[in-house]
């Protein structure tokens, strides 16, 4: 309209200025005649100019008239808006809100006050902060409510810092309660194996041995039809158990008591059943799910069986697991791994070990058996080492004054990055993280990797090793490759020197055959003697100098008893050593009377760490798991980047406390 009627002026001014002119060439002809036309051209422009004044009167009128009946039909529209309305001050003060919203509160005096007052789930800091829009979900009451927020800068200074809030509360009750109906409906699956059946069943006297194989059918068929459950045995220790999202929750809730009922059987059984259960949780169908399980018994079995582990897409939650692994007398597994492992060996043109960091006498020990393999193999063996530590130290000087042809066998994780291809075998020994290697980043060059381990299986895993030997029944990784070796040759051909570093790590993870031990680790030990070597020899590894001696007191005598029965030590020095004398003096707290667990904090390099140690009646492997740790049952361990000694302390009692209020002690 504005250019409207700017056009016209123009045109109309246009046409006074031609009349104008003609004007001043009638007054040269005829002045009275140009004098009338004079006035009457003064008239014109006057009228029109009248004419344009009113016309603007006229439209400024009609827009305010129309921006009244807007905000008239806007006041109506927010009064009477169909859902919840409130507006807030930038503080989180309520200013203003629709009868929608008081009805909602069913509360008096709702003005002037915190909105978290009403809503505590309410930030209003997170409000101010989001950027995508997205509604805020909250519960109040017995609803659920979708809240849409807008954030307006109010020009005139109407608020206390020129900005309000406003909430709009949909109403999303239906939808959440369809929503977890949905949930609560799901399938799960569960697969459960009896982890000892074949050695229930040889031990059990032969009248006894039906009651005992019936009940165990009756214990697991009755439990899945407490809990609404369905359940099908498909191979004598092996069954498959389905069961809704809201049942398995209940499960969760009783930390999965159908461990103890299996245990608590006795039908003339000799010794106790043990069960292991993979749960797999929200798939994306009923096969991913069933894949989620399969993944989740493969680690309940890998930490030692008589557990649970439920897996939800990439979150796993474990229960029980609170006895030592049943040692497995059944040796056609390591004859399978070993005959595999030679085979492996054979079609690679080099074989590379490598332990886990901060190298222990179990991980250097197993490397140099995998060595010895590869070079009975005529094949090129390396032992991927980034340094020698304290807990290393002294087999090391051996190597390099009796066999110092091994140092050459002996690489950085730099030199073999420029070695590894993929025609290469890569032996991962006494660890199974990947972040916990010597050398993350080789993983990547080759397909080929086989992993021997002895550590309770943890959420963190190398991913698809083509051949894998994890077993934690036994008492380290020395005794798997041993055993390995002995079914891979007729006749075993290892140097004194080899041998001796084997025993020794079957010597420091048994705590000199204290802990850990079964038939099989004798038997590891007795093979390694007739090889050569000497315990005396092997005993020497293990010296320690004075200074060590004095930290280890030093610890013993500044150490504390928590929960009357967990002793907790420190050794506040970072030095080349302290991890090693923090697992000594772990050790060593076992000997007071009371003791059943004990754990020593130290520094290296910068880092926090724990050593964990056991009797076995406290697991230290579920307590350092809450810290991003693992090991064994007995034995464990984790670092702590970022915290001091005092907070890492802090966390550990917690996590002590955690586990007790569990109920995993056994």
């Amino acid at each position: 309209m504005d250019n409207k009627n700017l056009f016209n002026w123009k045109d109309t001014k246009l046409y006074l200025v031609i009349i104008g002119c003609l004007i001043v060439i009638i007054a040269y002809y005829q002045p009275i005649l140009a004098l009338i036309w004079a006035i009457a051209l003064a008239y014109l422009i006057y009228h029109y100019n009248k004419t344009i004044h009113d016309k603007e009167k006229e439209w400024t009128k009609y827009i305010e008239t129309l921006t009244e009946e807007f905000e008239s039909a806007t006041k109506h529209a927010v009064f009477n808006m169909p859902f919840p309305l409130v507006i807030l001050e930038i503080d989180g003060t309520i200013s203003w809100y629709n009868t929608r919203f008081s009805s909602m509160i069913d509360e008096e005096n709702i003005l002037n006050n915190k909105i978290e007052e009403f809503a505590p789930n309410l930030n209003i800091e997170e409000i101010l902060k989001k950027d995508d829009k997205k509604p805020i979900e909250v519960k109040y009451k017995d609803r659920y409510y979708q809240i849409h927020y807008n954030i307006i800068e109010i020009k005139k200074a109407v608020s206390k810092k020129g900005i309000i809030i406003m909430l709009y509360w949909i109403d999303d009750t239906d939808r959440m309660i369809l929503k977890d109906k949905y949930e609560d409906e799901k399938l799960t699956v569960c697969l459960a194996y009896v982890d000892n059946y074949d050695e229930v069943k040889n031990t059990t006297p032969e009248v006894n041995r039906p009651l005992v194989l019936a009940e165990i059918d009756k214990t697991i068929s009755s439990y899945a039809a407490e809990h609404n459950g369905f359940t099908r045995k498909y191979e004598n220790d092996k069954y498959l158990l389905i069961f809704e999202n809201k049942d398995l929750q209940v499960i969760q809730q009783k930390k999965f008591d159908i461990l103890d009922k299996i245990r608590e059987i006795d039908k003339g059984n000799t010794i106790p059943i043990t069960l292991s259960m993979g749960v797999g949780v929200n798939g994306k169908n009923p096969n991913e799910t069933y894949e989620y399980a399969k993944a989740a018994i493969d680690i309940a079995l890998g930490r030692g069986g008589d557990q649970t582990v439920v897996k939800k897409n990439n979150d796993l939650k474990f229960y029980g697991g609170k006895t030592k692994a049943i040692e497995k007398r059944n040796k056609v597994k390591a004859r399978v791994i070993s005959h595999a492992l030679r085979q492996l060996i054979d079609q690679s043109e080099e074989v590379f070990v490598m332990g886990h960091k901060n190298a222990d006498m179990d991980s250097f020990g197993a490397s140099v058996g995998i060595v010895r393999a590869a070079l009975n193999r005529n094949k090129k063996g390396y032992i991927i080492l980034s340094g020698v530590n304290p807990s290393i130290k002294n087999i090391y000087e051996r190597m390099k004054s009796e066999v110092p042809e091994y140092l050459d066998l002996i690489l950085t994780p730099e030199e073999a990055y420029n070695k590894v291809d993929q025609s290469s075998l890569l032996v991962v020994v006494d660890n199974h993280k990947p972040s916990f290697t010597e050398a993350p980043e080789l993983l990547d060059l080759t397909d080929k990797i086989v992993l021997i381990d002895h550590h309770r299986r943890g959420a963190e895993f190398l991913k698809d090793p083509i051949l894998r030997y994890l077993e934690p029944y036994a008492s380290s990784t020395c005794e798997l490759v041993t055993e390995i070796l002995y079914y891979m040759f007729e006749k075993m051909e290892m140097s004194e020197f080899e041998a001796d570093a084997l025993l020794a790590g079957i010597t420091v993870d048994t705590k000199n055959f204290t802990f850990q031990t079964g038939v099989r680790t004798f038997e590891a030990a007795s093979i390694l003697k007739r090889s050569g070597a000497d315990p005396t020899r092997v005993r020497h590894l293990f010296r320690d100098d004075f200074n060590t001696f004095l930290h280890k007191a030093e610890v013993v005598r500044n150490s504390k008893i928590v929960f009357n029965k967990v002793a907790i030590g420190r050794l506040e020095k970072d030095m080349e050593d302290s991890v090693l004398i923090a697992a000594q003096s772990a050790n060593d707290l076992l000997n007071i009377n009371g003791v059943e667990a004990s754990f020593v904090l130290t520094l290296f390099e910068g880092k926090v760490h724990i050593s964990g140690r056991s009797l076995g009646n406290v697991s230290v492997q579920l307590i350092l798991e809450k810290l991003g740790g693992g090991g064994h049952l007995t034995s464990a361990g984790t670092q702590l980047e970022g915290i001091t000694i005092d907070e890492a302390e802090e966390l550990l009692i917690n996590s002590i406390e955690e586990y007790f209020k569990e109920g995993d002690e056994e």
